[in-house]
C-alpha cells in the first residue's frame, strides 16, 4: 500500500466517497461546513486502486481530521492514512489532532482509541444542532441506533 498526497485527479473521487458515505459533499463540525474533497488529505493505493482516502484541517497548533475512509475495514489503510496524517501534523508545528464522531459510530470509537485517542467532550443531543445546518442526516446511523450525540476525540501529538 502506499499513501500519497490528495492529487486534484483524486478529488473527484474524494467527492463521490464524501457523497456516498456522508450523504451530501459537506461534513459539519461544531457549525463548521467542510467539502472534504477541497481540502488536504492523502490517498491510500493498492496498485492502480484507491483504497481510502483522509482530509484534514491545520489551525495552529490543532489539526482537525475531517474525514476517513477506508475501503476495508481491518487491513491497515486506516491506520496507515492516520499516521500519515499525524505526521504533516507534527510537521506544521500541531500539538493535538482531534476529531468529532458520533453515538452511533461505535467502530470509530475502538479504531481511535486504540490508537492513542481519548474522549474529550461529549454533546447529548448534539446532533439537532447540526442538523440545522445539514438537515438531510438521517434518523439513524451504524448498526440501526439512532443519531444524537457528537463525541469529540482528541490524540495530543509528542
Amino acid at each position: 500500500m502506499i499513501i500519497t498526497t490528495l492529487s486534484a485527479t483524486d478529488r473527484t473521487w474524494c467527492r463521490e466517497r464524501t457523497e456516498l458515505l456522508f450523504g451530501g459533499v459537506n461534513v459539519v463540525s461544531k457549525g463548521e461546513v467542510h467539502v472534504p474533497a477541497e481540502l488536504p488529505g492523502f490517498i491510500a493505493m493498492e496498485g492502480s486502486e484507491r483504497v481510502g482516502v483522509v482530509t484534514f484541517k491545520i489551525d495552529g497548533e490543532d489539526c482537525e481530521l475531517v474525514t476517513v475512509d477506508a475501503l476495508c475495514q481491518w487491513c491497515g489503510i486506516g491506520t496507515a492514512l492516520l499516521e500519515a496524517v499525524e505526521s504533516a501534523a507534527r510537521t506544521a508545528g500541531c500539538r493535538r489532532v482531534w476529531l468529532i464522531t458520533t453515538n452511533d459510530n461505535v467502530d470509530a470509537l475502538r479504531f481511535f482509541q486504540r490508537r492513542g485517542f481519548r474522549i474529550c467532550e461529549v454533546r447529548v443531543g448534539g446532533i439537532a444542532q447540526t442538523r440545522l445546518i445539514k438537515p438531510e442526516l438521517p434518523d439513524t446511523g451504524f448498526y440501526d441506533i439512532e443519531l444524537r450525540d457528537e463525541i469529540d476525540m482528541e490524540k495530543m501529538l509528542d
